[in-house]
């Protein structure tokens, strides 16, 4: 297996992950129950790209309107951005 396919399966798979840990928390905002803590769910944002969150975010309408957790949303999304340019330039 080549290393752009295992890149690709991961990516997909924590996107994935991403966009399920999204629903959930959702899920247990409206049933009143524990919720992700915001620093896990940007650490899942870190850890893939932003797919998988925005999807989330806009599919289950969550924490779209938060502007504490957006403004660190954007600061991981960035990050993860700059970070995959260096790593793509230096292969």
């Amino acid at each position: 297996m080549t290393r752009t396919s295992l890149l690709i399966r991961y990516l997909v798979f924590i996107n994935l992950v991403t966009f399920v840990i999204r629903w959930v928390d959702k899920y247990k905002a409206t049933a009143q129950k524990r919720r992700i803590s915001e620093k896990n769910l940007l650490i899942c944002t870190a850890l893939g790209w932003r797919l998988g969150a925005i999807l989330g975010m806009q599919a289950f309408r969550h924490k779209t309107i938060k502007g504490k957790f957006l403004t660190r949303f954007r600061l991981v999304v960035g990050a993860r951005i700059i970070f995959s340019i260096i790593l793509l330039f230096s292969l």
